[in-house]
């Protein structure tokens, strides 16, 4: 009968503990550091290194940690190495068109674009309580873990994407100042430390993340499309949303979505509006 390892050097159980029913000291320190400002952040517990927030925290001796930038010396430092296979939620957005805004555009008129797209998406995902796994180009992705969310992170993440189109300006009566696009989709990936002795990196892989980045490429303009088991977590606050079954590369059978988008958001202002 083989020998069966000592419960202190469970790492997946430990990971699986601290992400399905949370890690104490990360969930304080989000509630406090989400308050400071500003961007860059630790995308664990959300410290911030830059602005006066990075000053202040500085001097408590947070800093950004040697082996990941996108991660303060605390967090690497307590958490141990693996990860666990979890249910959680993700979040792709991006910018569309940034290609062509890029070629009509200077090079410092696009960058300024980018920056402010960069903070507004960071502001808002952290209010959600999401790991924002990183920022590529155009292009954000957004962890929602129960561990930081509570049990209701399917629908922390379709209420952010909600709250990501309403912050670049989609609504009744406005337009965007960036026009995006987007998917949440949810369900087992894989979530923890992914790297070598050194560089790590706290990400998500496997099946979810990959079904999520290719349901963002089926999004219109002002468009979220929200897996099927994402949606039930928020059919009470968006009824009867437009229903889609998608063929994906790579994926056996079709993926049905339910589309949030800006004129579903008109229709639900107008409906609430008083008569």
């Amino acid at each position: 009968m083989p020998a069966q390892r000592p419960p202190e050097t469970d790492y997946e159980a430990l990971w699986r503990e601290r992400l399905t029913r949370g890690h104490p000291k990360l969930r304080i320190a989000h509630r406090i550091f989400r308050l400071l400002p500003s961007p860059p952040r630790c995308k664990l517990c959300h410290n911030p290194f830059g602005g006066i927030g990075g000053k202040i925290v500085g001097l408590m001796g947070f800093a950004r940690s040697r082996k990941n930038p996108n991660l303060c010396n605390r967090c690497c430092d307590i958490l141990p190495p693996g990860g666990a296979e979890v249910d959680i939620a993700v979040l792709f957005a991006d910018v569309r068109g940034s290609t062509a805004i890029g070629e009509k555009s200077r090079p410092s008129e696009y960058a300024s674009l980018m920056t402010r797209f960069y903070r507004v998406a960071t502001e808002t995902l952290v209010r959600h309580d999401a790991i924002i796994d990183k920022f590529v180009g155009d292009e954000v992705m957004a962890l929602f873990i129960p561990g930081f969310c509570g049990p209701g992170y399917r629908r922390r993440a379709a209420d952010a994407a909600y709250a990501l189109l309403r912050s670049v300006g989609y609504g009744p009566a406005s337009e965007p100042w960036l026009h995006i696009h987007g998917a949440v989709y949810s369900g087992v990936a894989y979530v923890g430390n992914v790297g070598g002795e050194g560089i790590v990196d706290f990400t998500a892989l496997g099946d979810p993340i990959n079904t999520g980045s290719r349901l963002q490429g089926h999004a219109a303009d002002g468009q979220f499309l929200l897996g099927d088991v994402v949606y039930a977590s928020v059919s009470d606050r968006f009824p009867n949303l437009e229903i889609r079954s998608l063929a994906l590369r790579g994926k056996d059978a079709p993926v049905t979505v339910r589309v949030l988008d800006a004129q579903g958001m008109q229709r639900d202002a107008q409906k609430d509006a008083p008569g």
